[in-house]
């Protein structure tokens, strides 16, 4: 770390929370590839949005063509790549936003570091469990990298050559083989109502 820097104070998060008139957190979707995670996040960004809402999606797949291009699929830059998302999350928190993150995620330790640099700065970490069966997943299989994998094409894939640590205790448990994107979208949505993150008459 470079050591000729200097922290410049921001505004605090409790008055930019008066200015904007919104609390900030982080909606961290974890699961499988194929399990929903983006499509449910897209839905709820869009809801949330709907309501005046400000919200901001960030996607594993889109960031790596910018942030993280750099990066490949070892268990290394796996860890480097949550570590990147975890920062950007916390700041769009920081600012105000709910920041819907979508990333398979597999490591639990690299989840629960994510939730401490949150839990560090006072911002709430909301993690949703997408959950559906390995089988179900591979027969979705949208951009046909399961039957890469098993042709051993995609070498270190999730669920597959690599682990995935489900979460222990997650803030949200769906279970896409059972319900809609929209189901799935409006039990996050309700759940940031009861826990005073957005305002239940926006």
């Amino acid at each position: 770390m470079a050591t000729n820097i200097t922290w410049h104070p921001n505004l605090s998060y409790d008055e930019r929370k008066t200015l904007r008139k919104q609390e900030g957190c982080t909606v961290w979707f974890t699961g499988l590839s194929a399990s929903g995670k983006s499509t449910i996040a897209c839905a709820l960004e869009q809801l949330l949005l709907q309501k005046g809402v400000s919200a901001y999606r960030l996607d594993g797949d889109n960031i790596r063509f910018g942030l993280n291009k750099d990066l490949g699929f070892s268990e290394k830059d796996r860890n480097e790549n949550i570590r990147r998302i975890s920062e950007v999350s916390k700041l769009f928190a920081d600012s105000c936003t709910i920041s819907l993150t979508s990333f398979i995620s597999p490591y639990r330790a690299d989840r629960d570091k994510a939730r401490e640099l949150h839990k560090e700065s006072g911002l709430r970490f909301i993690e949703v469990f997408v959950d559906v069966p390995l089988d179900v997943a591979e027969k979705r299989d949208p951009k046909g990298l399961y039957k890469k994998a098993r042709e051993g094409v995609i070498k270190e894939f999730t669920g597959i050559s690599a682990p995935y640590e489900a979460p222990e205790s997650p803030e949200l448990h769906l279970r896409t083989d059972k319900n809609t994107v929209e189901e799935c979208a409006t039990v996050i949505y309700e759940y940031l109502v009861r826990e005073n993150l957005i305002n239940e008459k926006a």
